[in-house]
């Protein structure tokens, strides 16, 4: 009889063990929590001479691209994407760290060759254990040294205990966000904090999400802003999109109807509703939420994407051309009273990142071109 307590025992603590281990991930998870103010001030380094945009200069130029802090390069797949919350069922939690090294190395590469006046970069890590703590935003700083940038953090965790039931193999520490460079000085750069949040304990593992307003003076008084932004994934419904695309939109027009110029790019993870699914690309077309920007949403505002470039890829498995899902969720917002003079997606076959840059031109309209009109927040149309 006292054997057979005994072994109840054992068994009773052998379960206990991984009960204890995911209140306490929780627990320390809850206690370290990153609680952002809605409202910080970006530090801007590496001035820049440059401090007036002329309505004159015949175009300015922007690249986006969400360069997946250096791990979803096209031999990547990824735990998360395969519904692997508690395991990792065999697939990656970090790339090695070669292939990280190479990834980051081919977004260097990538800025060298590519010129733009301006560069909004999502997913750069600053000090993860993902990425071996290689701090991207300063390596990116080093090869761009004529231009200003800021960091705007949306994930930051002393520990991200994911999967579960591999404490061996975790996420670990975490510190990431939007890299924006630019070849202007800002007045003023200001990091927003987004509405929305998944249900305890499931936000306290997510990214905090952001967008990062920069203002430019201009020689007729008024502003150039570039906002960098990256929306929620893994956003059943887009509820908490929703919420994020109300809030920025308010902000938009109220910079708009003072007279100011926008250009807003990075990854919505949500596709823009005149990408059409059936004529997009050529491979298959992954679009497994069905969420696009409502058509409400600013319709007399410019969508500016590539319809024939894909911009991200599926991470159940690594990159296959022509097998591959494939969507397009990165994409330009720009305000009616500036001209798109050119947009191209650049192809890379997911190489170094599981997204694709997106390069665009603009140039200012005069207001013989162009008059700026106010927008009804409210309309329907």
């Amino acid at each position: 009889m006292k054997t057979v307590k005994r072994i109840f025992k054992i068994i009773f603590f052998i379960l206990l063990i991984p009960i204890l281990y995911v209140v306490i991930a929780i627990i320390h998870g809850t206690m370290t929590d990153f609680v952002p103010e809605e409202e910080i001030e970006l530090k801007v380094q590496q001035a820049n001479k440059k401090e007036f945009i002329a309505e004159s200069d015949s175009t300015l130029s922007f690249i986006i691209w969400n360069v997946g802090y250096g791990g979803l390069g096209e031999e990547s797949d990824f735990f998360y994407d395969n519904g692997g919350f508690l395991t990792s069922k065999g697939k990656m939690v970090r790339a090695s760290k070669e292939n990280v090294e190479k990834n980051i190395q081919g977004a260097v590469d990538f800025l060298k060759n590519n010129p733009a006046d301006f560069y909004l970069l999502q997913e750069v890590d600053f000090n993860s254990k993902r990425s071996y703590h290689i701090n991207q935003y300063e390596k990116y700083n080093k090869i761009l040294p004529n231009y200003t940038s800021t960091f705007s953090v949306n994930y930051r965790a002393p520990r991200v205990p994911l999967p579960v039931f591999e404490p061996w193999n975790v996420m670990g520490k975490m510190e990431s966000g939007l890299g924006t460079y630019a070849a202007y000085m800002p007045s003023k750069a200001i990091r927003y904090q987004l509405p929305g949040e998944y249900p305890w304990p499931d936000r306290i593992f997510h990214l905090d999400r952001c967008a990062a307003f920069h203002h430019y003076p201009m020689e007729n008084g008024k502003e150039l802003i570039v906002v960098n932004i990256h929306n929620s994934a893994y956003d059943k419904g887009g509820t908490l999109k929703k919420q994020q695309m109300d809030y920025l939109k308010n902000k938009f027009q109220k910079e708009y109807q003072a007279g100011n110029y926008l250009v807003i790019g990075g990854d919505w993870n949500q596709r823009p509703s005149k990408a059409i699914a059936s004529e997009f690309g050529g491979n298959k077309f992954d679009d497994p939420t069905g969420l696009v920007v409502p058509n409400t949403y600013f319709s007399d505002w410019q969508w500016a994407f590539d319809p024939d470039m894909p911009t991200n890829r599926a991470l159940q498995n690594p990159y296959k051309k022509g097998e591959s899902r494939i969507n397009l969720i990165d994409f330009f917002l720009v305000s009616p009273n500036l001209n798109i003079t050119a947009i191209e997606g650049i192809n890379m076959d997911f190489k170094y990142s599981d997204h694709q840059p997106v390069k665009i031109e603009v140039s200012f309209a005069t207001p013989s071109e162009k008059e700026v009109e106010d927008t009804d927040m409210d309309a329907e149309k």
